[in-house]
Formats: structure tokens, sequence, C-alpha cells
């Protein structure tokens, strides 16, 4: 009894033990089942990943948190395309410089717009409010400055020679400076309209003017993008030199820290202002026409990561648009925030410290705070540009923006609800949907995600509508139809607090597998092998099947990435040797997948249609042949890839491609002597040289071993399998043995002695 039991114990564990073996099976098989196709995951997790898509209601900041902001409010619409200028009153009532019309207007705090000054000249750049009422107007081109007075009735305050007016600041004792182009040059015009040249610049614009605390006049201007400080007596100090091309704007912080907007020159406002110009129906000036760049989005397939914070850096780098420089009160300057793909237009300093930006092409704006600097994507206007942005009495931020040109307003709390669409996605081919998950802070019902797909790179009527909303954060399948683009929205929602954090988004899918093409077949020249690189002491070839005979895994290979992966580029090929009787191909393939690729090489003698097995299961591009296993003759090659290594065997595909014809030849040449003749002091030794399969490429001959001399064919020249041959010597050589040597196109020798006898 006690036996049994403990055979029955023994069995038991027995027992267990299969079942885990199994189950250890079943989960290796399952995972080769993934390894076979393995889906591609799109995930935006990143701050820089999520400002990619469109917002509306929902800010986004450094650390990739994407949450409710502040609602952007249109206060008013106009039909002017580009608002540069923005002034607001104690009443609450707005000003706005416009292009190209040339006219001040004003909103009231209603909304209402009407014509204040409409200006002869096309463009409003600069308004600031006179002292003791009404407005001082800058216009271009061939500009003037106005004085609007309240009611409306203008007159010319000052007439430049320069062609443009780009900005406006007044001093403590109201004199008024004007920073013109295209000449550079500052003015100062005293409260009675005398004006005079207050600096020169050697820039080719001054597009931004700010005082000091200390009641110095700060000067940013462009080509080059440089800010000045110039004293009272008009001595001027460069404090920055940017590698930008313009000083877009200036603000000062109580304490005096400047911060300057510095743009490139391929998106500077400045440059839009003065592309060419085409002129009105009605006849008026030439009126500029601006074009907008749009910057290309792209997705780089990763794993989810940790978020990640814009780089601050101490030098601004030429391919940003721009860069917000701070120039601290001792002089000293850094790179406070580098905007990578936005230009900063415009800088508002908030009562805490920190700074709005309103930026283009894309009309954000950001909030800007902290040292290092931290942006958040505050909120985003419904034009291209941001133009100006300013804080009234009341408390209210409103903002001016071109294409179009409109006025808004942000809220003070956040909206209640927001959305945002991401950025499409290409699979690059037709693709299976998996299922769509995401990470938030939020209870339930406070996020909800939608998507959409089509076969077009830009969404229109032809794509699926909106899925219903998917609800569980954990996971679920994607509705819409297979298709090459995908789209996903995601809808923020609170009622109260706390309100809801999305943090990433991940969509699975699987692209239709596509056949794989082998694009090029390279045949070396007979003989011609390459050392495998990093070889040991003993010389290895590289694609020679001898030198992989030691078991190793195609993992092992030194060339090879992991099984299941993208197939690598041609392994580098080591130093060139000769090895007579070998043959190197050479291929290149592609997947349009990126799937791991395996390949085969078969071969064919000229004449037969049957395609015979040369080397299976290769993971290398590269095969060496030893050709002397094979009659001699004219072959040719194929090489088939498969991606089976990546995908099922059900939907696994393969491409193949034929080399051009080769020959193979490893079989010396006959020499065939004929009896020598004589004539008078001379005797002919006349012989015939064959080859079955290449040409007669060299031959030469020895008397009894002496050196080798030359002989050319009788035709002259060596391109045949038969080539005829004379060597004639005198006399006095009879008894001589004549040796030939006879070398074919594939570097084959054959050697005969022949005697001279008179």
């Amino acid at each position: 009894m006690p036996g049994a039991r403990l055979s029955i114990m023994h069995i038991g564990v027995r027992s267990r033990f299969v079942r885990r073996v199994a189950a250890g099976a079943l989960v290796l098989l399952a995972w080769a089942g993934l390894e076979a196709a393995m889906p591609t995951f799109w995930t935006v997790a990143t701050q820089t990943d999520f400002l990619k898509g469109d917002v509306e209601d929902l800010s986004i900041d450094s650390d990739g948190r994407v949450f409710l902001g502040p609602s952007t409010t249109l206060v008013a619409e106009t039909a002017a395309p580009f608002l540069w200028t923005l002034v607001a009153g104690a009443d609450g009532t707005l000003w706005a410089g416009t292009g190209n019309e040339g006219r001040v207007l004003k909103i009231d705090r209603d909304g209402k717009v009407a014509t204040f000054f409409d200006a002869t000249e096309l463009e409003v750049h600069a308004i600031v409010a006179a002292p003791g009422g009404g407005l001082y107007v800058a216009t271009s081109p061939d500009g003037k400055i106005y004085h609007v007075a309240a009611d409306g009735t203008a007159r010319t305050f000052f007439d430049p020679e320069d062609k443009y007016i780009w900005a406006l600041a007044l001093d403590r004792a109201g004199n008024l400076f004007a920073a013109t182009g295209d000449k550079g040059t500052i003015y100062k015009i005293s409260p009675d309209g005398k004006g005079a040249r207050f600096y020169k610049t050697s820039s080719t614009n001054v597009v931004s003017l700010a005082f000091s605390p200390s009641g110095d006049l700060l000067a940013g201007t462009e080509s080059p993008g440089r800010v000045f400080r110039i004293d009272a007596s008009g001595k001027a100090f460069v404090l920055l030199d940017s590698p930008f091309r313009e000083i877009h704007s200036l603000r000062i912080t109580d304490d005096g820290t400047i911060y300057a907007g510095a743009v490139s020159g391929s998106t500077s406002v400045v440059e839009d202002r003065s592309l060419p110009t085409t002129t009105t129906d009605a006849g008026r000036a030439p009126v500029p026409t601006v074009s907008t760049e749009i910057t290309a989005i792209s997705v780089v397939d990763a794993p989810v990561t940790q978020p990640t914070t814009p780089v601050i850096s101490g030098a601004s780098r030429r391919s940003n648009r721009g860069a917000i420089y701070r120039i601290r009160p001792n002089g000293l300057w850094d790179t406070y925030w580098e905007t990578g793909e936005d230009s900063p237009y415009e800088l508002m300093v908030e009562p805490g410290g920190s700074l709005l930006v309103g930026t283009g092409p894309e009309g954000k704006i950001f909030r800007v705070s902290g040292d290092p600097a931290r942006a958040t994507l505050l909120s985003r206007a419904t034009a291209r540009q941001v133009t100006a942005l300013l804080r009234e009495s009341s408390g209210r931020v409103v903002g001016a923006t071109s294409n179009p040109g409109k006025i808004f307003a942000l809220s003070a709390n956040p909206a209640p609800k927001g959305s945002y669409e991401s950025d499409v996605r290409d699979a690059s081919t037709v693709a299976s949907w998996g299922v769509i998950r995401w990470r938030a802070t939020a209870r339930a019902g406070q996020v909800q995600l939608l998507t959409r797909s089509g076969n077009t790179a830009t969404p229109d009527e032809t794509w699926s509508t909106w899925s219903k909303p998917y609800t569980s954060a954990e996971g679920e399948q994607i509705a819409s139809p297979n298709a090459r683009y995908l789209q996903w929205r995601a809808v923020l929602s609170a009622d109260s607090a706390p309100s809801p954090v999305l943090t990433s988004v991940t969509a699975a899918y699987l692209p239709r597998n596509l056949r794989p093409e082998v694009s090029s077949i390279t045949v070396h020249p007979p003989g011609t092998v390459f050392q495998r690189p990093f070889s040991g002491s003993d010389v290895e070839i590289a694609g020679f099947e001898d030198n992989t005979s030691d078991g190793r895994t195609p993992s092992q290979s030194q060339s090879q990435g992991a099984p299941g992966g993208p197939t690598l580029p041609t392994p580098p090929l080591g130093r060139r040797l000769y090895q007579k009787g070998l043959q190197t191909l050479v291929w290149r393939a592609e997947d349009a997948n990126g799937d791991r690729l395996q390949y085969d090489v078969s071969y064919r003698r000229e004449g037969e249609s049957g395609w015979k097995p040369l080397k299976r299961g290769m993971w290398d591009p590269i095969f060496v042949w030893d050709t002397t296993s094979v009659p001699d003759g004219t072959y040719f090659v194929r090489i088939t890839a498969s991606d089976a290594p990546s995908n099922a065997p059900a939907t696994a595909l393969t491409g193949d491609l034929e080399s051009a014809s080769f020959d193979i030849d490893n079989t010396a040449p006959r020499i065939e002597a004929q009896p020598a003749t004589h004539a008078g002091t001379r005797s002919t030794l006349s012989f015939t040289v064959r080859d079955e399969q290449s040409a007669v490429q060299r031959v030469e001959y020895s008397l009894d071993a002496s050196r080798w001399r030359m002989v050319y064919p009788k035709d002259g020249i060596p391109d045949s399998r038969r080539e005829e041959f004379e060597v004639t010597v005198e006399d006095s050589e009879s008894g001589r043995s004549v040796i030939i040597r006879a070398t074919d196109a594939m570097n084959n020798v054959a050697t005969a002695v022949a005697t001279l006898q008179r």
C-alpha cells in the first residue's frame, strides 16, 4: 500500500508537469503566431505627437497631457484678410489695423464692426493712442503717419520718404518714434509733427519698437535679426545678434527683462508683406498678395514612451521657424524657448510673469513659463496666424488674426467641452484595423473616442462617417471600414471638477501584405569573391555555403536582425579575392511592409525550361556558387524572396527575378599544333586553339622555358572560341621546344609543347 500510494503521487506530479509543458507549448505557439504577422501600433503620447492634430477648447502641456482649456470666442469677423495690429481703449473699444484695405476698424463691446478710418494706402501696420485722444496710424507702402481724432477726422501727421512704416512707440514726453523700411531708419516726431532721423541702422527694416523702464528705446530689426538699445542721445548698442532673420516683437517686464520673438525669413510676416503685387479692379494702388506655407506632418511608429518636454538650449537652430530670446537687465541673454514648427508673431506678458505667444502658420496660442521654459498649447484660433494679443483693463485677453482677419477672446475659465482630431495616419496600404485604447484620468463618460477611415490622404466626403463613440479605455475593436488612412477624434467633457486629462491614445492595425520585390541581381566576374568582414584568422568567403555549415542560426549571422524583423540591407563586403570555379551572386530585395525576407536560389541551363534548386532558406542576399558541380554552359539563376518569416502561412507572398545569362566554363581550351613548315631561313609553327564555352582570350609561347611572348590570332582579334595562330622563328632556333600557353575568358589555362625540327 505505501508503494501504491507513492506510485499515485508520482503519477499526479507527472500529470501536472505534462499540463505545464503543454500550456507552455501553447504559449509558444501563440507567440509564434504573433511573430508571424506583427501589427503596427500608432501611439500618440507626447506634446510633439499631440501638436500634429487639431484642438478645439483643449490645452496640451509639455508633459503631453490633454485637458480642457479656455474657449476661443469670436468677438468680430471682418472682411479684411489681415489684421496687423490691435489697440484697446479704456471703455473696451478695440481698434484694428488691416490689410489689404488700409483701414482702421472700430469694434465695440458688442462686436459691432465699423470703419473708423480709411487710408489711401493699403496696409495699416501700427496704431498707438495719441495723447489727448485719437490715434496715430501708420500706413504702407509709401506710407504716412496720420493723426485721427476721436470723431474720425484725419490729418497727415508725418510723411517720411521711406516705403514702409512697421511700428510706432510713444515716449513719456509724447514724442512718437517710427520704425521704417526699407532703409532701416528710426524717426523721432515731436508732438507738433516735426520729425527727424533718430537712428539709422544697417538693417533693411526696423520692425518692432518698445521702451525700457529706464526710457531707452528698444528696436528689433530684419535682415539681420538684431535687438538694439538706443539711449536718448541716439547712441545705439546691440543687445542681441540672432541667427534668425527678423525680431518681430519685443515685450518688456516690470523688472526690465526683454523678451524678443524671432522668426526665420521663410515665414516672416515682413517677407509676406513685401511679396509681388497685383492691381485691383477698382484701380487702387497695388495690393500685396500673401501666400501661406503649409507644413507636412508625419508620425513615426514607436512604442509608448515617457512624455518628453520641448528642448531648451542656448543657441537657436536655423531649422526652427523661430525662438523667443530673454535678455536680462544686465545684458545677458539666452534662448528662452525654441518654437519648432511655429513662428512667434506676437508676445504678451501675463501678470504672473508667463508669456502668451501667438504663432503661425496654424494659429496656435502657447503659454510659456518657468525656468527652464515649459510650453503649453493654450488654445487655437480659427485662422492661420495670431498677429496681436492684448489684455483689456477688465482682464479679458483678446487677439487678432490673419488669414482670415478676426477678433477673438479667450475665456477666463476652462470650457465645459472640447475635442481633438488627430493627424491622419497613413498605413501605406489598405489595412485591417485592430483595437483602439487610451489612458486618461477621468470619470466614466468624460472621455470618448471616435474613428473614421478612407482611401484619400485628406478626409473628404468619400471617407466613412465618424464611428459611434468608444467608451472603454482598455480597448475596443475599431469599427471603421478597412482602408489606407485612419483618423481618430477625442471628446473631453466635464460638468464639474475634476476635469478629464487624456495622456495617450494607441490604435493597432495590420497593413495588407504586399509582395516582396527582387529589384536587381549582380553577377560578379567568375572567380571574384569577397572576404567576410571581421572574419577570424582563416579567410572566410562571404556567401559561401561552406562557411555557414557550422550550425549558426540566422539570428547569429553578423548581418541579420531578429527573425521576423525588417529586412536589412546587403551586408558589407570585405576585401576582393579570386577563387577559381566560384561564382558570386549579390541581389537587392525590398518589401513595402518592412517584412523579414528569406531567399531561395535556383538555376537552369540555357535551353532548359525547368528550374533546379541550388540553395534554400538563405537570409543574406549573397550567394557563392561552386560551379565545378555542373557542366560547362550558359546559365541563368532565379532569386525568390519570401516574406514568410513575418507573415502567417496563408498570407505569405513571394517575389522573384531572373538574372541575365552568364557562362560557366571550368574546362581548359584545346591546343592543336600542325607540323612546322620551313621557308628559307625560317620555320613556322601553325596551331589552333579551341574552347567549347568561352572565347580564347590570351595565347603566349616560350622557347625552352624562356620569357613568355604574346602571339595574336591570324585575324588580329582574340574574340572567338576557335582561333588560328602562327609562330615563326629563325633556323638558329631549330631544335628548341616551343611551349604554348592558352587562356580562355574564364581563366582556364592549357599548355602544349611542340618541337621545331629542320
